[in-house]
């Protein structure tokens, strides 16, 4: 391809906030605040920021150095890249698990549109928790609404994406972004005044490390500490979107005035922020209203509705959570979106256009096993992976994500690939801050190993739950 011709990001923070936007999803808004809830709150959060360094940001500047330094997206860039191995099997990964990624975020991001309109309206008001979980389960059980909102979900991401990159893709992140910490932050304040906040931002904000190890024997204190461990692991990981190819997509589109290492610290910032503010929202709130905060899944979908049933104007502040929501899903919907139409110009200079339309009507179709496996075809489910959606999820979740990100750091730093001293002279192109040289042990060896571990540590329950089944 002729990087002349390709088209670039109108601006850094265009740049920025998309990738963010891709970055900032259900992984931050709804599982984020679960998990820390599970584990204990601030003390949970301190180790995901470590792994969030020393995992998730040397990751994802791999993911900008392979795409600026190839200008092409993934379909073509282990074609262009100099390596000794063959990893152009490789180039498959990012459509492929961008295709299975949204052939079930496409029906929760429905349930987020399809709840603004249910707690605007006042259904909540002095709900109680039963009828606020059937609530939840009538929307889901209707296959017309969840396909419904579901087309919908598909629609905003092709029309953004057919009206182009600038003027489409990244006009519209930047006004996602800016309402979303606009509604974000008036969420916060809100959240925090509320009477009897203060012990939940104690607890999401003071550490606590006995919560960490939960239980009765040493060995139970040390396995929920090992959870904790994977857990936080895990978020880190997925919580930034690395590992499928999508930010080299968006690495491709940038010019070389910015070290990628600054890149990617100014990126998962702004995915971290979105995060830690969404439990300044959650945790207040649930603990000034007497809610365990760590109800799971369903915190959002049918606990936090409660909550805001019983808050003054609940109605609103319930509909601006959920519009909240609504922003941070489909920001990365565009953004998934648009690595699968970039990836079929690339790989076969299909018109953007006739790209668009392929993708989404294949999206349509691909994805209405998972609005239908919550009605239709709830029967239809594997033993211990549940649903079609929790099936869609683990392929990505526990294999898609880690696999690609082994491979991906594999690629970059050892000599069977694009070599250590390339993505060092990539990356440092530039100003902004510089990659630690003296971390190159840690990354030709350290991740590939974390990598590892993850992988092994989500299938060891799987495997368990297996042979519990066979006694």
């Amino acid at each position: 391809m002729n990087t002349k011709t390709r088209e670039h990001f109108g601006s850094r923070m265009g740049f920025l906030l998309v990738a963010a936007g891709c970055a900032i999803g259900l992984g931050n808004v709804w599982r984020f605040p679960y998990i820390a809830g599970q584990y204990g709150g601030a003390a949970f959060i301190l180790i995901y920021l470590i792994f969030l360094a020393i995992l998730g940001i040397p990751t994802m500047m791999m993911e900008f150095a392979v795409g600026r330094a190839s200008q092409v997206s993934t379909a073509r860039s282990f074609h262009v890249l100099p390596s000794r191995g063959n990893f152009r099997w490789f180039s498959w990964w990012c459509y492929v698990g961008s295709m299975i990624l949204l052939m079930f975020y496409t029906t929760v991001c429905g349930w987020m549109f399809a709840y603004i309109f249910k707690l605007g309206s006042g259904a909540f008001t002095n709900v109680d928790p039963a009828a606020s979980k059937a609530a939840f389960t009538a929307l889901t059980a209707d296959p017309v609404q969840v396909v419904f909102w579901m087309v919908v979900t598909v629609l905003i991401g092709a029309i953004v994406s057919f009206i182009g990159l600038r003027k489409g893709v990244e006009r519209v992140s930047k006004f996602l972004m800016a309402g979303l910490f606009i509604i974000l932050i008036a969420l916060c304040i809100r959240a925090v005044t509320l009477p009897g906040a203060a012990d939940g931002l104690r607890f999401y904000l003071m550490p606590d490390f006995s919560h960490l190890f939960a239980g009765v024997t040493l060995s139970e204190q040390f396995g929920h500490f090992g959870n904790a461990l994977y857990a936080a692991m895990g978020q880190a990981f997925f919580s930034l979107s690395v590992g499928m190819g999508g930010m080299a997509i968006f690495g491709s589109r940038i010019g070389k005035q910015r070290s990628l290492y600054g890149e990617a610290l100014s990126a998962t910032g702004l995915d971290t922020l979105v995060a830690v503010l969404a439990g300044l929202i959650i945790f207040p709130a649930c603990f000034a209203f007497g809610v365990n905060p760590d109800a799971g899944p369903s915190l959002v979908f049918v606990t936090l509705p409660i909550v805001f049933g019983q808050m003054p104007f609940g109605a609103l502040w319930g509909a601006l959570f959920f519009v909240f929501m609504s922003f941070a899903a489909i920001s990365t919907v565009i953004a998934v979106f648009e690595t699968l139409v970039t990836w079929m110009e690339d790989r076969w200079h299909t018109p953007r256009r006739r790209a668009v339309l392929i993708n989404a009507v294949a999206l349509v179709i691909l994805s209405i096993p998972c609005a239908l496996g919550f009605n239709v075809w709830s029967g239809v489910t594997l033993p211990v992976l549940g649903d079609i959606q929790g099936i869609e999820d683990f392929i990505v979740s526990n294999n898609i994500l880690p696999t690609g990100a082994l491979i991906l750091t594999i690629f970059c730093t050892w000599k069977i690939g694009w070599g250590w001293d390339n993505l060092m002279k990539e990356s440092d192109l530039g100003d902004g801050i510089k990659f630690p040289r003296w971390l190159k042990p840690w990354c030709k060896f350290g991740i590939p190993t974390l990598m590892i571990i993850i992988f092994i540590m989500g299938y060891i329950p799987l495997i368990s739950q297996f042979m519990g089944l066979g006694k």
